[in-house]
């Protein structure tokens, strides 16, 4: 963490410390505004809202430790109880409130986690207790007239966070993020001048907080910065826009996904939406050229595009750092993190080979400390992680993503990206979205497949496509296997579901 501000260099503490620090710098600045609510949460109260739940957990029998289901949609009885649940030492494990019940069911098995907090009845297994979500009365403005929590002593390399996360194939995966990582990442995102969010940001925060991408960038850094974080509980671009405009946003986090659909709102109410905002950002999943110069045209602001993944606490790097956006670059790292691309082996790039492709490695603070429960695949003796990621550094040493190594498609021994490929289909003008996926085949291993979303009132066929492509890809790329849909499943952070299209 060399370099850091002194101020968050302090990565043995707990992630509820951000909550009572901006508590006594901004105590009396709005923290929190729910869009379903008329009155604001301020940074003082709070941080005694955080004290009255971590007690509650405790009464509940919340021990060091222990591991605690919170499944609520974006507001801020979710905020109180994600800092809650960690100033009383438990670990949170945050889950999409509207997961199926046997993903749910997986979770807990998974984590052995005996308390879920939620606004709704669940059903659970035998010994699994249910909690209802923090209560108006605990996140008013009014100071709580109950015991504060016990300090539980835990920060630093203790586990704070368990994330699950799907992967490519197979049940999903909990990621051990420790107070280290996720402080150390919110140091680092706060050495970026200027910082992506400031004490007098109005962030609007319509992702997911039950992820990572939320999470971090969003709520740990709104809390860092003591700025005012605008709860949507959940994306729908006219309520969003509504609320931006309401509530004066000078900050977006978005992924491709919600900037696509927030150009559907009515042109003049999309700019004054973003007449105030000073930072547009995206990440999760690849920001397409014609997608950024779109929204830019109707809002004349550029998207400034970051690169992370959960496993990393989440960021990694980011076009701010260099200040100068170019398509298809997700730029360099952000201070306290390491970048370089190796081969399959693991072993750097050589030098000489400059431009070359390779698997991204990242060395920092910010580093998860494994898969549960065990800590396995997590960062090597030398503090190195290689991902699963593939890319270049151009001559400037931005970083620009070619796919994931498991999407990955092998087409009689030769390499094919679906990146590459779904770039070249989304130049055809009667397109809105493709996706490209590799299937099993008898004769060539794997067949390409591509799944396109027409325009409205387009009459695309398939020859037309096929022809479109063969004449700008090699042969082994062009899809064989073509399906017109009226859309294409993606996760809730807006990255397309891989694993959905190939079944």
């Amino acid at each position: 963490m060399a370099g850091l501000t002194s101020e968050y260099i302090d990565t043995t503490g707990n992630i509820a410390d951000l909550v009572s620090r901006s508590a006594l710098k901004y105590s009396g600045h709005p923290a929190f505004i729910d869009v379903t609510s008329v009155t604001p949460k301020w940074w003082g109260s709070v941080n005694q809202s955080v004290d009255v739940e971590a007690s509650r957990l405790q009464r509940a029998g919340v021990t060091p430790g222990d591991r605690v289901v919170v499944r609520l949609p974006n507001c801020s009885a979710l905020a109180i109880a994600v800092f809650g649940v960690l100033r009383a030492g438990g670990v949170v494990v945050p889950m999409n409130p509207q997961a199926p019940a046997a993903e749910l069911d997986w979770v807990l098995t998974d984590s052995g986690a005996l308390h879920v907090i939620s606004d709704e009845p669940v059903g659970l297994p035998e010994g699994v207790q249910l909690l209802s979500a923090p209560g108006e009365s605990s996140i008013g403005d009014e100071a709580p007239q109950v015991s504060a929590a016990q300090d539980s002593g835990r920060g630093g390399e203790d586990l704070a966070v368990l994330a699950y996360t799907s992967g490519i194939s197979g049940r999903p995966r909990g990621v051990m993020l420790s107070h280290r990582a996720l402080i150390a990442n919110v140091a680092q995102c706060r050495e970026l001048v200027p910082p992506p969010v400031q004490a007098e940001d109005r962030v609007l925060l319509a992702l997911p907080l039950f992820h990572s991408y939320g999470l971090g960038p969003g709520l740990f850094q709104a809390a860092a910065a003591g700025a005012t974080a605008i709860l949507v509980p959940r994306f729908e671009p006219q309520a969003v826009v509504d609320a931006m405009i309401e509530h004066r946003a000078t900050t977006f986090i978005g992924v491709p996904t919600m900037y696509q659909a927030l150009l559907s709102a009515e042109p003049d109410r999309l700019r004054e939406a973003f007449a105030g905002v000073r930072l547009a950002t995206s990440g999760a999943a690849p920001l397409e050229p014609p997608l950024a110069a779109a929204f830019r045209e109707a809002t004349g602001l550029e998207i400034f595009e970051g690169y992370g993944m959960t496993e990393t606490g989440p960021v990694l790097t980011t076009t701010l750092v260099g200040g100068l956006i170019k398509p298809g670059s997700v730029g360099r790292p952000i201070p306290g993190v390491q970048l370089r691309l190796v081969d399959a082996d693991g072993e750097p790039l050589p030098d000489e080979d400059e431009g070359g492709t390779g698997l991204v490695s990242v060395r920092g603070d910010n580093l998860f400390l494994g898969y549960w429960p065990d800590a396995e695949q997590g960062p090597g003796a030398d503090g190195w992680l290689v991902t699963s990621d593939v890319g270049y550094l151009d001559v400037d040493g931005d970083l620009h993503l070619v796919d994931r190594q498991g999407d990955l498609i092998i087409v009689n021994g030769f390499n094919v990206y679906p990146h590459e490929v779904e770039r070249t289909l989304l130049e055809l003008p009667q397109l809105d979205q493709a996706a490209v996926v590799g299937v099993q085949d008898a004769r060539t291993g794997e067949a390409v497949k591509a799944v396109l979303v027409p325009r409205q009132g387009s009459r695309l066929t398939e020859d037309e496509v096929a022809e479109h492509c063969r004449v700008r890809l090699a042969r082994f790329k062009v899809p064989t296997i073509v399906e017109f849909a009226d859309d294409l499943p993606h996760t809730a952070t807006g990255k397309i579901n891989r694993r959905a299209l190939r079944r």
